[in-house]
Parts: structure tokens; sequence; C-alpha cells
């Protein structure tokens, strides 16, 4: 999952509580569970407890335990579908769940994306079994607990709800969940063109991205909606040499050529990109950032070519990847031996390009042009899958808004750009509009997502867990 809360709007709110410390809560009794609220627990802590960690193989598992549960609450054996695919050398799956229309469907089908895969954990490095959904000081722990079981646990759980109840719905809706987001994306790939080739969807709801945004004292600030996604390209530069002993250095030397490039893509800064959506964007965050930078962001979105607002946001790094495309070395290497000039010097550098600027090919281009070396040799290293922006429609925005009223009555609704990737962004590309719509509701200083005691409240798992039925029975009701 990438994160309900971006960088821009934690350097908007209060200063962030330390990162491992939990907060003081009271005791007070626990709540008088419903049925319900336990059904959607039980199935929550099921799916934390299997490892579908890349390695583990526990994907059939997971699709397995997910098709019982959809049985036994009366979906058919066809509405179920589970593929196999060969994830870089590892099996997986993915699972295709059809909530069939009732007569002629009023609208074109909706699909719902998650993924049921999950990063790493090992025991050993957390405080609680990571693969245990473990309930203590207020927090639900474990690997997926937020990234994304959540989304995965809390989908499915409404499909069941509402079949139980014996809704019917007036179009065809659609879970469709892959088996190796956080790695090859080979199952979301295969999903993705049988989607656009078969399903041919109407609207495309990815429960891995947006959310509430909440303060460090837990008060909800916005819900923001996940509009696109920025491209990720990694690039390897090489420099080469003949190279020589060391005790007669040579005029050029490709460690301090690789090394003078590297200075020249530190300086290097890509143009803003004040698109529609990055002007919406501060102009919502602007109402909600105090003092000067929430001024700073409103006089932006008005006018971005005013150079004093520009400047002050440009001058924040957290704020200034939502304006721009960013590149930075990650990884070096080079030379054979310590005493021989080196015949070749390697760095890795990650770029996130903002959507409608070219792609890798035209931000290659422009490292190359400011490196102004022929001599610095580009491999891409990604196989890089361009997105554009999408659309928050009048009829997502009122069944969010239906959720949002029974949570957090009048809160804004931000459509934001994320600098991470998603399923979503397949599907962009092959032109469906994906917008992120999840159920979390999250502060910055809880977001633990691929790091160490994942965790989300278990006041908030409870009050998300309508945010799905809601925004269903809106759309498709």
């Amino acid at each position: 999952m990438k994160t309900v809360m971006n960088l821009a709007l934690a350097k908007g709110l209060a200063a962030l509580a330390a990162a491992t410390t939990l907060p003081a809560t009271a005791q007070a009794p626990a709540p008088q569970r419903t049925p319900n609220e336990l059904a959607a627990r039980q199935l929550y802590s099921d799916v934390v407890g299997i490892r579908t960690a890349r390695g583990h193989k526990q994907m059939g598992v997971m699709t397995g335990y997910l098709k019982e549960q959809l049985l036994k609450a009366g979906f058919a054996e066809s509405d179920i579908t589970i593929t196999d695919y060969d994830s870089e050398g590892e099996p997986t799956q993915g699972l295709v769940v059809r909530y069939a229309a009732k007569g002629k469907p009023k609208a074109g089908p909706i699909v719902f994306l998650g993924h049921m895969d999950v990063v790493e954990a090992l025991p050993e490095d957390w405080e609680r079994p990571p693969f245990k959904l473990v309930e203590e000081n207020g927090y639900f722990f474990g690997r997926g607990s937020l990234d994304n079981k959540y989304g995965v646990a809390t989908l499915t759980h409404n499909f069941i709800r509402l079949k139980k109840e014996g809704w019917a719905p007036k179009r065809d809706m659609y879970l469709v969940f892959s088996g190796d987001e956080e790695t090859g994306m080979i199952s979301t790939r295969a999903q993705a063109k049988m989607v656009a080739e078969t399903i041919k969807p109407a609207l495309v709801l990815n429960g891995d991205a947006g959310g509430v945004a909440m303060t460090e004292d837990f008060k909800p600030v916005m819900y923001q909606v996940q509009a696109g996604e920025k491209t990720f390209a990694t690039f390897e530069l090489t420099v080469t040499n003949p190279g020589g002993h060391s005790s007669r250095p040579r005029a050029d030397n490709a460690i301090y050529e690789l090394a003078q490039a590297l200075g020249k893509i530190q300086a290097h800064r890509f143009p803003v990109n004040a698109s529609p959506l990055v002007r919406s964007y501060f102009a919502a965050m602007g109402k909600l950032t105090p003092g000067e930078m929430g001024q700073a962001m409103q006089a932006f979105a008005a006018n971005p070519e005013d150079p004093a607002p520009r400047a002050k946001l440009l001058a924040d790094p957290g704020i200034s990847t939502q304006m721009r495309t960013t590149c930075v070395a990650t990884m070096l290497r080079g030379g054979h031996a310590e005493n021989a000039l080196p015949q070749s010097a390697t760095a890795t550098v990650n770029c996130r390009i903002m959507p409608g600027e070219g792609g890798a090919a035209a931000t290659q281009a422009a490292l190359a042009k400011a490196i102004g070396n022929d001599g610095v040799k580009f491999k891409l290293m990604t196989d890089v899958v361009e997105s554009p922006e999408s659309t928050l429609t009048p009829e997502v925005r009122a069944a969010i808004m239906a959720s949002l009223d029974a949570r957090y009555p009048g809160l804004p609704i931000v459509p934001e750009l994320s600098s991470g990737g998603t399923d979503g962004m397949h599907y962009r590309a092959l032109g469906m509009n994906t917008v992120g719509i999840g159920n979390a509701a999250m502060r910055s200083a809880d977001i633990f997502a691929h790091g160490l005691n994942e965790r989300i409240r278990v006041e908030d798992f409870y009050k998300g867990l309508d945010h799905w039925y809601l925004v269903m029975k809106k759309l498709a009701g």
C-alpha cells in the first residue's frame, strides 16, 4: 500500500511523534463487538496469518481460503476464478470474484483492486510475531495489517456481507486481487489486460491507496484520493576505462568521471509540472496548512508562475516531490583492486517521473544533457510503466461522501499524486480511469507499511468497515 498521508501533508501538520512511540491510551473497557465486526476481524486475522511474502509459496493457501469463505457466503463456483502465474521464477496466484447484477445491468462493471502479497518480515526483527494478528495497546499489529491485507480483508468481507444480506447489485462488481504487487507485478499486468479486454469496467477503484489522513492527535484532516502515480524508472550509469597501475595515474579515471556525472545529476532540477491535479492538490492543502506554507500553496495553485510561493515550495524537499520529477543516486560500485586504476565505475540512479513528461526516455535524455559526457553510458534497469492521471468522477466522489458522512461528516476530499507505485498504474496505462479510495485512516507516525511492527489502530479498523459497504451500495444500488 502507498500511504494515505504523503510527506507534503505531514510537513503541514504538527511535528511528528517519535516513530517508535505509541500514544498513551486510557484503559477503557473494550466495546462489545457486533457479529459483523467479529466476522470481519476473524477474516482479517486469518489472512494476516498467511505468510504471502515472496519465497514462501503461500499464495495458493490465501486464494484457497478466500474462495472457501466466498463459497460459504453463497457465491457460485463459477463466480470465482483463481489464476496461476510464474512471477520471476516463483509460482503465484491471482483471484477474481464476480458479484453479478440482477437482471440487465444499469451501468458498466466496477472493479475493486487489492493485492494479497506482502513484503517479507523476519520474526527475529519484530517485537511481536509478524504473521499473527496481535491486538495490543489499541492497535492491530502484523505484516500486511495495513499493506494490503486490510484492503483485501475488508473488500472480501463486504462482498460476503452483502451476499448474505441477499443484496442484488444493479451492475456487475468484481474483486481483482493480485499476487505479486510487491515484486514483479506479473499477475497485476496479466489481470489488468484481462480486465481491459473482457470485463471492460466503467470504474476501477483501488483499495491499496487513498484514505483518511489524520493529525498526530488522531484528528481527521482530509480524505486523500490517489488520482495518479509517478513513473518508477531505475538507470545504471557506467563509465569504462583501460585502467592501469595505480602508481601511474591517468588524466582520465572512471571513478572520477562518474563522480562528476553524479554531481551534475545532483545539481539538476527538472521543471515544475503544474498539472491540474498538482494545482488542485495544493489549493486544497493550502487551506489546511497553517502559516506561510499554506499561503504559498494557495498562491502557487492560483498562479504557478509566481516566483515567491513557487520558490518556497521548491525549497522543501518533501513538498517539491509533488511538483517535479526527481532522480537520485542510490548505489555505487567501481574498481577491481586497490592497486589498479578502475576499469569501470557504475552508479544506480532511481527516478520518479511525473505523468505526461515522456517517461523514461525523456528523463534519460534530460540527464544525459545535464551530464554532457558521451562516455557515461545509460542502461534502463526497470520495465517502465507510464500511466496518465485519472479523474475523480462526480459518481465516485458522491460514493466517498456517503462513506465519510458516516464517519467524518464534512471532511474535504483531495485528489493527489502518489510518489509510490501500486497495481493502479497498469490499469491507467491501459486506459482505465483508476482512483485509489482505500478505507484506512492513519496518522503519519503510524505508517509502517514495509517496515517493522506494521500496524493499524483498532478503532480505525472498525470505523473503516462500512466504507466499502456504503461505496458499493451507492455505486451499484
